[in-house]
């Protein structure tokens, strides 16, 4: 009896995924190569940064849903302008008798008919203006700043109003503080200088963690997967390090105590190297983590709609919603790490000497 029980099972198993796969082929027959392209194109218009800033498309009516967002060149001097002049990349812009298109995320001076000059390797050659546009990326960090300065401004009323005790979003900022002062900075630090980096390592902290939290929105958000933002903020930790550094510090990386001459000689070049290594991995870290989670989980979203069967829709839509509450986590940790590995370096340049 349970060997039939258990043969019925199979079949069934067999049967479900037979059906699956059958679905799939179809599925394919019908043009689900263009869907793929599709899709990889959405991942890449998310992971990209843009002039204007959509809240959502309509493709068939090919209209989109958004505001335009200003436009700063310079191009022998400074052209402003509005980013609906490109009209998401279908148009020229003509500003002063000059004329830009706005091609792959990136603007390039161009002629009335909006002419792209291609190398032998397909990359663009047209010549490319300064560009200090106010893109998607730098409105949301905008965004992030105000919405930070409006929590820690209530944090700090509601301590002054209430001899030390917060009320409202203060209860909710106070173990975060706490966290950051008593579990990162002092361990790290130490007691006597920790009080100096706290005003970057709380920044440091509530600004990836918001950006990383909008970046899980449908707003299309990815500020953190952008290297050139993970750049500033490892070089901001960089730039801290060295300068507040004591002599111990430089001592240890030219002439370590200790060390026989000739060691001292080979070892200096290596421990000089480790100071760009380290905000080098700052940076590389919170980038790639960001990015990869989120190519991630949009290729799972992307299944759903490249299976289109009754059971292959249901897997990618629970294990994308499992994956997305993973994101949640990824998002507190990357800012944890970058904080803490900024403490630790922050604590490595003001130890004092031991003899």
């Amino acid at each position: 009896m349970q060997n039939r029980t258990v043969v019925r099972i199979l079949l069934i198993f067999a049967l479900v995924f037979t059906t699956a796969n059958l679905s799939a082929k179809e599925s394919e027959k019908e043009g689900n190569g263009d869907l793929k392209t599709e899709i990889k194109e959405f991942i890449d218009h998310h992971l990209q940064d843009s002039h204007d800033f959509t809240l959502f498309s309509d493709k068939e009516a090919n209209k989109h849903y958004g505001f335009p967002l200003p436009v700063i060149l310079w191009d022998n001097g400074v052209k402003v302008f509005s980013s609906s002049k490109f009209h998401h990349g279908e148009t020229v812009a003509e500003v002063d008798g000059n004329f830009y298109k706005l091609y792959h995320s990136k603007i390039y001076k161009t002629d009335a008919a909006g002419t792209i000059n291609y190398d032998d390797h397909h990359h663009a050659t047209n010549a490319k203006p300064l560009d200090f546009s106010i893109t998607k990326n730098v409105v949301s960090m905008l965004l992030i700043g105000l919405l930070m300065f409006f929590m820690f401004s209530r944090l700090a009323k509601s301590y002054k109003k209430n001899n030390g005790i917060p009320t409202g979003v203060g209860r909710f900022l106070e173990p975060l503080v706490l966290f950051v002062r008593d579990d990162i900075a002092i361990p790290n630090i130490g007691e006597k200088k920790y009080k100096k980096y706290m005003s970057f390592l709380l920044t440091t902290f509530f600004f990836i963690w918001l950006l990383n939290l909008l970046g899980m929105t449908p707003l299309a958000v990815n500020v953190t997967g952008n290297i050139a933002v993970t750049l500033g903020l490892a070089l901001l930790t960089f730039l801290i390090t060295n300068f507040t550094a004591n002599k111990n510090y430089w001592g240890h990386i030219f002439w370590m105590p200790g060390v026989p001459t000739f060691m001292k000689i080979v070892l200096a070049p290596i421990e000089l190297l480790g100071i760009f290594i380290k905000p080098f991995s700052l940076m590389i870290r919170l980038y790639a983590n960001m990015t990869a989670g989120h190519v991630v989980l949009m290729s799972i979203v992307g299944l759903i709609f490249i299976f289109k069967s009754w059971i292959g829709s249901p897997l990618s839509f629970g294990l994308a919603f499992a994956l997305s509450i993973l994101e949640l986590l990824v998002a507190a940790l990357q800012a944890y790490i970058f904080t803490m590995l900024s403490a630790l370096y922050f604590g490595m340049a003001n130890e004092e000497a031991h003899h």
